[in-house]
């Protein structure tokens, strides 16, 4: 499972919007890195911040 995948999939589990740090903690990757994938999951319209400076997966 490639980063883009593991970020949405880690954020659906937990059920609610989660900051990057957060994220981190929850998979074990580097900050960032996960910094890197919310840029592209972003720009693609996979995730959506619903309240300030935190993120979940787009409906």
């Amino acid at each position: 499972m490639g980063i883009k995948e593991q970020v949405p999939e880690a954020m659906r589990k937990v059920g609610v919007p989660l900051s990057v740090g957060k994220v981190a903690e929850l998979t074990g990757l580097d900050r960032k890195v996960i910094d890197k994938a919310f840029a592209e999951l972003k720009k693609d319209g996979a995730i959506v911040s619903t309240v300030r400076c935190k993120w979940e997966p787009a409906k």
